[in-house]
């Protein structure tokens, strides 16, 4: 089992900058799959960032160029830099992870993930 808990959400006003990261326990392992997911009130939990096996990074449209995901293996932690934050990426971000290898055409499907943290919230104002 494999627990995993976010950090680092917080107020920033809009063109501001935020770092979360999501710390992994309960289990060895060497590679992993991750992604961060958020949820703004209302709407649905949508796609963010992954990083793959591999360590190639994948990006939703709405944050290219401004979010970077990235990982420390050794601290079995993932982390994602926010940039020029927007109003619009206002939510409850969560952090995933799959263990397995997956194709890249799935890593941005919640599906796709078996372990989720319980969300750190983030908050935008204009």
């Amino acid at each position: 089992q494999v627990q995993l808990v976010e950090s680092g959400g917080g107020l920033v006003q809009a063109g501001g900058s935020l770092t979360l990261s999501c710390a992994a326990s309960g289990r060895t392992f060497s590679n992993y799959n991750a992604g961060w997911f958020r949820q703004a009130p209302g709407k649905e939990r949508e796609f963010g960032a992954a990083i793959g096996w591999s360590g190639t990074t994948y990006y939703a449209d709405s944050v290219k160029g401004r979010f970077t995901i990235s990982r420390d293996n050794a601290k079995n932690t993932v982390y994602l830099q926010m940039n020029n934050l927007k109003p619009e990426d206002a939510g409850l971000y969560y952090c995933a992870m799959e263990l397995s290898p997956m194709p890249r055409n799935l890593i941005s499907r919640e599906s796709s993930y078996d372990y989720w943290g319980r969300g750190t919230q983030v908050t935008v104002s204009s």
